[in-house]
């Protein structure tokens, strides 16, 4: 007689509780805030302290700050591709489209991650691989879009739009320099109205990328 073989049981890993969820998106938040006004290197304790959690619930999402540090970034590129995904969906002018999502891209404080993207942390983690290949290929769907329709002048790339929002957006995270934010949209406003097809001019080199970004 032949024995039965028992099938294994597939257990899933538990989900995380409600409450979980939201204290590690507290965390993530205040690190974003603290990073922006102070750098980097902000003590975790101070970002426990903002968030209203203990020591332990940081240390318990993020064994250590590099971990934290990379959340932050992926943060903020998923939410600037949630912004392109937007304007992409937007049927109306594509060039107003991509005017919007630049607005809001520099609304993310993009110029904060300079320093922490240039930070010891592996910036090949596939976190984060994910979420800047997402970002870059949603801005140039919507760049693409502007310049089938005449409007974006066909000499830029991802990497031009988005140096100039970091440069224009904000001064670099812990400065103490919010005051120049009541200056931003107007300057990026001005670089907008210079990408604008017909081009008045010619640019030196060519398009940049954000490959070459990195490799700056």
């Amino acid at each position: 007689m032949q024995t039965a073989t028992a099938t294994p049981t597939v257990r899933k890993a538990p989900r995380p509780r409600a409450d979980a969820l939201r204290n590690r998106e507290r965390i993530v938040g205040a690190a974003r805030e603290m990073f922006t006004e102070y750098g980097p290197d902000v003590p975790l304790d101070e970002i426990a302290r903002r968030a209203g959690v203990g020591n332990a619930t940081v240390y318990r999402n993020f064994p250590d700050r590099d971990a934290l540090v990379r959340e932050v970034v992926c943060s903020v590129m998923d939410r600037t591709s949630e912004a392109a995904e937007l304007a992409l969906a937007e049927t109306g002018d594509a060039f107003e489209a991509l005017e919007r999502f630049v607005h809001a891209s520099a609304d993310e404080r993009v110029s904060a991650l300079c320093p922490m993207a240039s930070n010891a942390f592996d910036k090949n983690h596939p976190d984060l691989e994910a979420a800047r290949k997402r970002c870059e290929q949603l801005i140039e769907q919507l760049m693409d879009r502007a310049k089938v329709a005449g409007q974006l002048r066909p000499d830029v790339g991802v990497g031009d739009v988005m140096i100039a929002v970091a440069q224009l957006s904000r001064p670099p995270a812990g400065t103490g320099c919010l005051i120049s934010d009541r200056f931003v949209h107007r300057y990026l406003q001005l670089f907008l109205d210079g990408l604008r097809a017909p081009a008045r001019s010619a640019l030196q080199g060519t398009a940049v990328t954000m490959e070459d970004l990195r490799q700056a």
